[in-house]
Parts: structure tokens; C-alpha cells; sequence
């Protein structure tokens, strides 16, 4: 029996089929360099491909970011911060400013 692709819907509206290996790739970028196990990170990314396969329909990829960063916040600030400036797209240092105030706070 063959099973259906998973679908996501990336932020211009198009549909994509779930890619677990950019999820893992994003998350190990952002975590280089820092004390988090290579295990901690695929325990994000498993965590992340079940919440896609229980949605009832398509997840946007938006759901992902913010379901990840809230992973990597309660693990290591930096790899948050550096996630958070890829996913959101910083288009200056104020934002950047205010995602490291929401990490001090």
C-alpha cells in the first residue's frame, strides 16, 4: 500500500512535500558549534515529523519554525537565536535586538 506524501505549505502559499532532511539540516546549522547532541536534535526533528503526520490536513511551515524554536529555546538560547534569524527572516539588527530581549527576559 502506498503512502501519501506529506504535504506543507510554505509562507507564499505553495504546497511542498515534507522534507525531514531540511528540517535536520536547518536545525544542525543553527545549533554548530554548540553543546547540543546530535541525538537532541533528531529527537526535534522526530518530534516535528509526527506533528506533521497526525495534522489532519496540510501544517504550514510557520507552525514548524515556531514549533522548533520553541524546542531550541529551552535548549540552548544561541541555537535559538540563530534559528529564529533564519526562520524569520531578519531584515535588520532591531530584529534581531528583539528576539535576543525575548531570550533575556
Amino acid at each position: 500500500m502506498e503512502e501519501k506524501p506529506l504535504l506543507v505549505i510554505k509562507r507564499d502559499g505553495r504546497h511542498e512535500e515534507f522534507n525531514r532532511d531540511k528540517i535536520l539540516a536547518g536545525i544542525v546549522r543553527s545549533c554548530e558549534k554548540r553543546p547540543v547532541e546530535l541525538e537532541i536534535i533528531e529527537e526535534i526533528v522526530d518530534l516535528v515529523e509526527k506533528k506533521v503526520r497526525k495534522a489532519p490536513k496540510e501544517i504550514p511551515t510557520v507552525e514548524i519554525g515556531e514549533f522548533i524554536m520553541e524546542r531550541l529555546q529551552n535548549i540552548d538560547q544561541i541555537a535559538y537565536v540563530r534559528f529564529a534569524s533564519v526562520y524569520r527572516q531578519f531584515k535588520d539588527v532591531t530584529d534581531f535586538v528583539q528576539v535576543v530581549k525575548e531570550v533575556v527576559q
